[in-house]
């Protein structure tokens, strides 16, 4: 992921990404090289690259499905939309978010993502930024799977 490093390395935050999506929906090559999967109820997120300042990750959401509403202490959140449409909530105010569209979430901020589609799955690449990044720091306010 050396690649994803030097892009990161070299164009602002928001060129840098849309860079970045850009590889990832034209480069096959690139699904090689991810370096963890995860399964979760509403689909599972790719980790694709990370280090002390940043991890990328690209989240897949089953149709119908949504995410804890959350919210995180020591890591902002940046969305980018690359297939499908999300309904994302940020601190209570509900919004449409489509392809190619993003969303900046700030530490602290109560947030959700949902597929409201019953057919299409939605992804999108998030790029996280701050002091932390492990799962555990994630203050769970609801969960549709118990999780809350």
């Amino acid at each position: 992921m050396l690649l994803v490093r030097r892009i990161l390395a070299a164009v602002s935050f928001s060129s840098k990404l849309k860079v970045f999506v850009f590889l990832l929906m034209k480069d096959p090559v690139m699904e090689s090289n991810i370096a963890y999967t995860e399964n979760r109820p509403w689909g599972r997120f790719i980790i694709l690259d990370e280090s002390d300042a940043f991890k990328v990750k690209r989240i897949e959401v089953s149709p119908g499905k949504r995410l804890s509403y959350q919210r995180h202490t020591k890591r902002s959140e940046h969305w980018y939309v690359v297939a499908g449409t999300a309904k994302v909530t940020l601190d209570g105010t509900d919004r449409i978010v489509n392809a190619l569209e993003t969303v900046e979430i700030p530490a602290g901020a109560a947030h959700r993502v949902e597929n409201p589609s019953e057919t299409d799955l939605l992804v999108f690449i998030e790029v996280q930024t701050g002091s932390y990044f492990g799962e555990d720091d994630i203050e769970r306010l609801s969960d549709d799977f118990g999780r809350a």
